[in-house]
């Protein structure tokens, strides 16, 4: 869920383009861009042969089959022609429950249909939430795409922004949707589709868990919003369930993840203790949405069998997924599907894309060291310890986690910026 904006250039001097996959100087060291040009394209699948539960029949107990129609963004790491800028824009309608009209711009920083680079690359499906769009979370997307990631970031049908139908067919399609162009586009050309990770937010979090081994529970109220029995193939018993392949799936990063909050308890705990793949949670501790007392803290504990780290924004509440709020939105209701009420959002977005490259380098690329970023001692933030020395010039460098001084400060943060934050790390068992 969210969009951006267009900064505009203002009379002489111009001013230099702003882009979300850009981070500020203040942010962690894993946050800039890699060293590849990224590339984006506009993909069209046809996912054959689904359930069209928006066209249930009460009278027969049944709904008919479609040809389910997905639109993916993809972007990858790109090779540009001579004298070529990496430059786009993303359009979307404006959020809202009721379809409103109007559309905003959000500036990319990447070249769309640009040349693939030589290589084979991972593969990371990201999925918004309910509704949005597959440009929602473009800060993140291009941003690993510049680090040798391919991302496919999916528009869910029904579930898109000035699209929105109703939330049965979000329930019954978010995971079908997510294993469906992890599979597509895994077989394409330049893809490592081998080495897959899933990145959903919010209702994309559900289908990411989902997705990963956690089949949903039939007692549920999840299970009943879906008339005809149609989400049984998703119960963890079910045999059509356990037949899913995920050899694939090596990791999942769970942003936010709606479902687990009473009354729905999508899941209980013998099947979050199925996902066996690591997993990255990211929450904030008041989130009023999917509750994190309630919802997101139990999901994260009880993937007992999960090798899992939780990410938590203090004093944050849902929107700690997507794209800060477009320029000039000057609505309140709008502006509170993008922003958060505490934390500067560029900020969040350069947290994420710090934890989520080290989390996807260790995963997915198999770099041992990046765990290290993943473990941060102490486990909240503001605990650490940075002292200067009397008469030390501050440097403006990275922590390196501890020092000889006997500082510990979070690794990869600067001095007096790791603030507000916690991680919690469980093994698996």
């Amino acid at each position: 869920m969210k969009r951006v904006f267009c900064f505009l250039a203002l009379a002489a001097p111009a001013l230099a383009q702003t882009y979300y996959s850009v981070p500020g100087p203040d942010a962690p060291e894993l946050a800039p861009r890699g060293s590849f040009s990224v590339g984006v394209r506009t993909l069209d699948l046809l996912h054959r042969n689904q359930i069209d539960i928006l066209h249930f029949d009460k009278a027969t107990g049944k709904a008919p089959l479609y040809d389910r129609p997905l639109k993916v963004e993809l972007w990858y790491p790109a090779v540009l022609p001579p004298g070529a800028e990496e430059k786009t824009t993303y359009v979307s309608r404006n959020p809202g429950n009721t379809n409103p009209p109007g559309d905003f711009e959000t500036a990319g920083k990447a070249l769309r249909d640009a040349a693939m680079a030589a290589g084979k690359f991972p593969l990371v499906v990201v999925s918004h939430g309910y509704p949005g769009t597959r440009t929602f979370l473009s800060y993140l997307t291009e941003n690993l795409a510049s680090k040798g990631y391919v991302v496919a970031a999916i528009d869910h049908t029904d579930s898109v922004l000035g699209a929105i139908r109703p939330f049965q067919s979000t329930l019954l399609n978010r995971s079908a949707d997510q294993l469906f162009v992890a599979a597509e586009v895994g077989a394409m050309p330049g893809v490592d589709g081998g080495n897959t990770a899933i990145i959903g937010y919010s209702m994309g979090g559900y289908g990411a868990l989902t997705s990963a081994g956690a089949g949903l529970n039939p007692a549920g109220a999840v299970a009943a919003f879906v008339p005809g029995g149609y989400l049984a193939d998703w119960f963890a018993g079910s045999p059509k369930y356990q037949a899913i392949s995920r050899g694939n799936l090596k990791a999942v990063v769970a942003i936010a993840p709606w479902g687990e909050q009473a009354p729905y308890k999508a899941w209980d705990s013998a099947a979050l203790a199925a996902i066996r793949i690591p997993t990255l949670f990211i929450a904030g501790d008041q989130d009023d949405v999917a509750d994190y007392a309630g919802g997101i803290r139990p999901a994260f504990e009880q993937a007992v069998r999960s090798d899992r780290c939780m990410l938590v924004y203090e004093n944050a509440r849902h929107n700690t997924g997507g794209n800060p709020a477009p320029a000039g939105m000057s609505d309140a209701r709008m502006l509170g599907f993008f922003d958060e009420p505490v934390w500067r959002k560029e900020r969040m977005n350069a947290i994420n894309q710090h934890f989520i490259t080290a989390f996807l380098d260790w995963t997915l690329k198999g770099d041992i060291s990046r765990r290290e970023y993943l473990h941060p001692v102490p486990e909240r933030s503001g605990d650490g310890k940075w002292v200067l020395p009397e008469g030390t010039q501050d440097t403006g460098g990275y922590s390196p986690g501890k020092d000889a001084a006997g500082n510990l400060f979070w690794k990869g943060f600067q001095r007096r910026n790791a603030l507000g934050l916690e991680m919690k790390c469980l093994p698996a068992r």
